[in-house]
Formats: C-alpha cells, sequence, structure tokens
C-alpha cells in the first residue's frame, strides 16, 4: 500500500483527553477517533491491526477443536430473566425497548444465548463435548469510560463455551482454551501471568484471568517469586509474616474517650494498628454478620461472600447502628450474642489483642479467642499485602500491575440448570451440561500490546499484528532512482506475502521517520545518498539497531528478518 493512498492521520501533539500511553498513540498514529464517550471508530491501521490479532484468535480457536458462530448483540429479556441475571446486573447492561414495548438489552456478554442455541439443538451425549465461539461487540455502559479503548462501552471481544457431560470433560476443556489463550498471547508478543480471579456476575466456581504486566496496569496481582502461584488482588491469599507468641493475659476494660478509629485507639494506647482488631458489621441475605479482621488490614467483601456463600453483603449503616443497639466506632465481638460472628485466618494467632467494648468510649485489651469469646469459623476475609507470604512456600509475595485481557471460567450447572438445559446421558436420563466461559478483549489486546511495547517516540508492533510489516523510506523525493529502488523492493517484497507501507509522499526526511516510528511498523529500509553507492539502511523498530547493506541483499534480507521474528512469536505464517 503507497502512503499516499491511505487515510493515516498522525498527530504531533498529544490529545488532552488520552491520559494513558495506548490511548495518546492510538490517537496520534491515527488508529482510532472518538465518537463519543467510550465509543470508537478504527481508522484504516486500527482495523488492519484488529484484523491480524482477530486472525491469530481464529487459527488458536480452531485449532483447539472450536467452532466459529455469529450470535446476535440484540438479546431479548426473558433469556436473562430465566438465569436470574436480569435483575442481577446494574446499569452497565444497555437497556431497551422495541416498539411493541418488550424489554432487550445489547449483549454485554453472552452466556443466556449461547445456552438458549445448544439447549435446542444439542439432545443427546453423542453430540458432546463442543465448544462453539463467537467474534463480536459488546456493549458495557460503563460509569466512567476511560484509557481509550481499554474501558469503552463498544469493543470487540471474542467469547467462547464449552459443553461436557461433567465436570472432567469441563476441565479437559477449560485446559484447551487455557492452552489457546496462552499461544494467543504469545503470538502477539506479549509478556502475561495467569492469576486466580473473582468469578463476579458471570459465575462459576474457579476463573482466572490473564494479565499483560504493564506498570499502567489497573489490577494489582500478587505472585510467588518461587513457585507459579498468582492471583488477582480480590483473591490473593498469604499468611501474615509476624506471629506473636504471648502468654495469656487477663482481658481488661480501659477507657478510651473519643478514640473510635483504629489509627486513634492504636496511638491512645502506644500499641501498633495490627495489635487491634476491627469488627465489621455487615447487612446480608441471612441476618447480621461480624466479620473480625486485624485493625492493620482491608475487609475483602469479594472473600467474604465467596466464603460465606452470600449474594447481598452490605456494611450496615451509621444509621441503623441504633436499631441493634451498636455504637459506632466501639463495636467489639463480646456480648454479640444475636449476630454470627466470623473472623480472618490471621486473628485466629493474635493474642492479648485490643476490640471495641461495646459501649461509648471503652475498649477490651488483652483479648483473646475462646477464652473471651467465641467465632463460628475461620477463613481468607482480607487483602494481602506486601510482606506477607505465599501460603505455598511461605517466601514473600511480590507485587506488580496488569492489563486484563482475557478471562475464563468453569461455569458448571450455573445457567444449564437455572435455563433447563438437559441432553440424554447414556441411560437415557436427561442431565444439565456443564459449562464454561472464555472471553477475552481484542479491542484490549490492542491497547495492551502498546502498553507493553513503545517508546518516546511511538509504538512497537510486533511482526505478527502490525498493520504492515515493513515500511519503504525514500529520502529524496525528487530522486528519480530512489524512486525506481523503492518501487522495486516494494513489488518484489509484495510478491513474496510481506505487507508493505511505501512511503511515496512528498514530504521531508524528518517527517517520513517521525511517522514511521510512530506507527510502529517493525522493518524500516531507509534508501539515502548512498544508494548510488548500492548501499541501503535497514532498521529495526524495536531496538532502532540500523545496518547497512548491498541494495541487492534487502529482498532476500526483509523475508528473513520477518520469518525469524515470527518464528520467535510462535507464528508461522509469513
Amino acid at each position: 500500500m503507497k502512503y499516499s493512498e491511505m487515510l493515516i492521520p498522525t498527530l504531533k501533539e498529544v490529545p488532552s483527553e488520552a491520559e494513558v500511553v495506548s490511548h495518546q498513540l492510538m490517537l496520534r498514529a491515527g488508529i482510532i477517533r472518538k465518537v463519543a464517550a467510550g465509543v470508537y471508530t478504527f481508522l484504516p491501521l486500527g482495523s488492519r491491526i484488529l484484523k491480524k490479532i482477530e486472525a491469530i484468535i481464529r487459527e488458536e480457536m480452531n485449532r483447539s477443536g472450536a467452532q466459529e458462530l455469529l450470535m446476535p448483540a440484540l438479546q431479548p429479556a426473558e433469556l436473562w430473566q430465566e438465569s436470574g441475571r436480569w435483575g442481577e446486573y446494574g446499569p452497565e447492561m444497555i437497556r431497551l425497548k422495541d416498539r411493541n414495548g418488550r424489554d432487550f438489552c445489547l449483549g454485554p456478554t453472552h452466556e443466556e444465548l449461547i445456552t438458549e442455541i445448544v439447549r435446542n439443538e444439542i439432545r443427546s451425549y453423542k453430540q458432546l463435548p463442543i465448544t462453539l465461539y463467537q467474534i463480536q461487540p459488546k456493549f458495557r455502559d460503563e460509569i466512567r469510560p476511560r484509557f481509550g479503548v481499554m474501558r469503552a462501552r463498544e469493543f470487540i471481544m471474542k467469547d467462547a463455551y464449552s459443553f461436557d457431560l461433567d465436570e472432567e470433560g469441563l476441565k479437559v476443556s477449560y485446559q484447551k482454551m487455557f492452552d489457546a489463550y496462552s499461544r494467543i498471547l504469545k503470538r502477539c508478543g506479549l509478556e502475561f501471568r495467569a492469576v486466580e480471579a473473582s468469578s463476579g456476575l458471570i459465575g462459576g466456581k474457579k476463573s482466572q484471568e490473564f494479565m499483560v504486566i504493564a506498570e499502567s496496569g489497573e489490577d494489582i496481582i500478587f505472585y510467588c517469586p518461587k513457585c507459579n502461584y498468582a492471583a488477582n488482588i480480590e483473591l490473593a491469599q498469604g499468611e501474615n509474616k509476624v506471629i506473636l507468641e504471648e502468654n495469656i493475659l487477663p482481658m481488661k476494660k480501659i477507657a478510651t474517650p473519643g478514640k473510635s478509629s483504629v489509627e486513634e485507639v492504636a496511638n491512645f494506647l502506644n500499641v501498633s494498628p495490627g495489635k487491634l482488631v476491627k469488627t465489621l458489621i455487615y447487612q446480608t441475605e441471612k441476618g447480621l454478620l461480624g466479620v473480625l479482621i486485624p485493625g492493620d488490614r482491608a475487609a475483602n467483601e469479594t472473600k467474604i461472600a465467596l466464603s460465606l456463600d452470600l449474594k447481598e453483603l452490605h456494611l450496615l449503616k451509621e444509621e441503623d447502628f441504633t436499631k441493634y443497639n451498636l455504637i459506632p466506632g466501639f463495636v467489639g465481638p463480646i456480648g454479640l450474642n444475636d449476630i454470627k460472628l466470623v473472623a480472618d485466618k490471621n486473628v485466629k494467632k493474635m493474642r492479648n489483642f485490643v476490640v471495641g467494648a461495646n459501649e461509648k468510649d471503652a475498649h477490651f485489651i488483652n483479648t483473646n479467642i475462646d477464652i473471651d469469646f467465641k467465632v463460628e469459623s475461620f477463613d481468607d476475609f482480607t487483602f494481602v499485602k506486601l510482606g506477607d507470604l505465599c501460603t505455598n512456600c511461605k517466601v514473600e509475595l511480590k507485587e506488580m500491575r496488569g492489563i486484563e485481557v482475557g478471562h475464563v471460567f468453569q461455569l458448571g450447572k450455573k445457567y444449564s440448570e437455572a435455563m433447563k438445559a438437559y441432553f440424554s446421558d447414556q441411560k437415557g436420563e436427561l442431565k444439565p451440561f456443564v459449562m464454561g466461559c472464555y472471553g477475552i478483549g481484542v479491542t484490549r489486546l490492542m491497547a495492551a500490546i502498546i502498553e507493553q511495547s513503545h517508546d518516546q517516540y511511538g509504538i512497537i508492533w510486533p511482526f505478527s499484528v502490525a498493520p504492515f510489516q515493513i515500511v519503504i523510506l525514500p529520502l529524496l523525493t525528487d530522486s528519480l532512482e530512489q524512486k525506481k529502488r523503492s518501487e522495486k523492493f516494494y513489488h518484489e517484497l509484495e510478491r513474496l506475502g510481506l505487507e508493505i507501507l511505501y512511503d511515496d509522499r512528498e514530504v521531508t526526511p524528518g517527517v517520513k521517520f517521525a511517522d514511521a516510528d510512530l506507527i510502529g511498523i517493525p522493518l524500516q529500509i531507509i534508501i539515502g545518498k548512498k544508494l548510488n553507492q548500492g548501499r541501503v539502511e535497514i532498521k529495526l523498530r524495536k531496538t532502532n539497531e540500523k545496518f547497512e547493506i548491498s541494495a541487492d541483499d534487502v529482498v532476500k534480507k526483509c523475508r528473513e528478518i520477518v520469518q525469524k521474528e515470527l518464528e520467535k512469536l510462535g507464528d508461522k505464517s509469513g
């Protein structure tokens, strides 16, 4: 393709609306343009990159045995009402009515619709297992669209759904998708980690997120440098590094006038915040719940809800404390006879700690579980923090940031049972399908690649997803010799199946260099004054390494470089 014939509207200045590097560079490189908050047009370069990423995803999905279909974005409310999610999904779901007043939504995901298709088309165990996937726009009305296509209201996603006879079959299907995702991200040139994660509204007992490692990532990941353990902060588990061995002391009530926060009480008593235990009171569908956590830790409501199988979990509002004879800032476990008490596992190790006395301006010191009060159970109810130890090998956990680009779930029977999706097993008995679902953000992948692969000059695309693999840069626009040589390279390289951008514009060399670096074409052929000596310069965008070679060797050398780089990424094409 000739540059002069393409729409590549590059920008010199960084747009003020762009917060992160990927958003800035996608705007500057002429890849996207904003239509509305969280809604973007992909210009020709962006469209080419998307098609490259989609092709990689399709190849790996097909390789795994999955079959492609295409479902509508417009979904009837009845299906979501069957699963129970019509009411659970919040304002992120874009809802609308047709001219007859019937409720629909623009699909944020497709578990209900795929279950409807399979329950109507698959009747027998002989048709299982099966995995179906699509690549299609999704719609979520983000409360604050930001970071360009990273958190958009309309985005392109690949979503796949597996249907199996039983849990063992699901594990096989899940592993196939896990392996396919790993190959996809490798072929996209990404450094990534798969981490344990919460299943959220999608549901299921187990899920893992694929995180692209990037300092700009919104997600915090804790991982063990010794073993393979890694988890999103929502589910990360660790052990308290400090275990205090103390003799049990008698409990004592002391006055703490006007001291209600952890910091105020700790300073007043001249102890560390970790010597206190907070008693948090939650309202749940099962009644009031008291959760005890160390004073220096934050409650993780995702873990609490998962551990206790709760759908509703809300901290008691201050105006409701008097209704239950509780005093804000001074709540403690002693005397809470009508409230179920549970405790974080780290509290189990604590001795002689401080708790509220359930009366104004008073706390108990030297409090101990099983002596002064009892709890029903212990579990991990707090967020991990730096300094905690890996539960597997007792090595100190490390922290890094990541961008979630994919999520795989073991759904089990959540949707098939709710929607009465059954098949006949070997005995002729009706059984619910055992399901998995697997999503990967196509547009988000594009942004994640840029976040991980850029420099001060612009984007550095891997050869596998670059809009063009090679850009030809003749520097003298009035040189007939340079033009003829550029045309020769252009046609010969295209005949070899390589993707070429020929910058035939009548602009200065500086503009050509700046634009080539900005849009990130991985290999540059620079045709300058030394052409009269039969020499041409080649530049690798990733390293900015330049080297001269004979003009006669350019085509062969470029083909070798492209093939070698694709093979490094596990991509045999080109």
